[in-house]
């Protein structure tokens, strides 16, 4: 083998290693990339996603939640429909909190005063009436356009009944209201769902807390727009003819 055949040889090894050590590191960096891939998607798909926030330790406050997504947006846009004057949306509010007690309150005390209570005070009321055998003897002479007419003025207004014990406007209190047929069902609905006591009490006293948030919200976003800073340039700008041009008021040193 001579010289020139030796070094050919040498020259085509050390072509070989090099071709050899590039596909290796190509492949070696190929792997790491697919052993990166696959950690990155074992990472994710290992995370559970964070798309509802956590429930509540209470039951109570779960429901609460539950319906406050229900009735804060009808009772955000009948509020802000009231706009002739503060005192419309006082009213309003002072009136949707109070039906709200209204309407809770009987609830409450039945919870409270239990199936033995409730059958007990039947009864006694049932005696109580069956005793007293006055009201059998009476004999009604009126005639049915006199009955009529009769019930009607002691049938109390809906409304009155609904305002009884708040004072305020009546544009907030009509509102009020109306928004109130709109809700009533489904916060006692709510509230019904509920036996255990601290639930129901949580589940009250935070409703109640919450409309007064929600209304004071609501009063700041509808609350008139805050004056514009200003300061002296601007004043004085103000005083100068409105009619004289800014190329009257600029000299510039050329």
């Amino acid at each position: 083998m001579n010289q020139e055949e030796k070094t050919l040889r040498e020259s085509i090894r050390h072509l070989i290693r090099h071709v050899k050590h590039n596909k290796a590191l190509k492949e070696e960096n190929q792997l790491r990339s697919i052993i990166r891939q696959m950690m990155d998607f074992d990472i994710v798909e290992g995370q559970t996603p964070d798309v509802d926030p956590a429930p509540n330790k209470s039951t109570g406050i779960n429901v609460l939640e539950e319906l406050l997504k229900k009735i804060i947006p009808i009772l955000e846009t009948d509020y802000k429909s009231l706009t002739t004057s503060s005192d419309q949306r006082e009213s309003y509010r002072s009136h949707v909190i109070n039906a709200v007690d209204n309407s809770l309150t009987p609830a409450k005390l039945n919870n409270q005063a239990g199936d033995a209570m409730a059958a007990e005070l039947g009864e006694e009321i049932e005696i109580n009436v069956g005793d007293d055998d006055g009201d059998d003897k009476f004999i009604d002479i009126r005639t049915d356009a006199e009955r009529s007419a009769d019930d009607e003025e002691t049938e109390e207004d809906p409304l009155d009944s609904f305002g009884a014990g708040v004072e305020g406007d009546e544009t907030g209190r009509n509102v009020a209201y109306q928004s109130y047929k709109k809700i009533e069902s489904s916060i006692i609905d709510a509230y019904e769902v509920l036996a255990d006591p601290e639930d129901q009490e949580l589940f009250y006293d935070y409703l109640i807390a919450n409309l007064k948030l929600y209304f004071e919200k609501f009063e700041e976003e509808l609350a008139s727009q805050v004056d514009e800073p200003t300061n002296q340039a601007y004043d004085m700008a103000k005083e100068v003819d409105p009619t004289q041009t800014a190329e009257d008021d600029i000299e510039l040193d050329l």
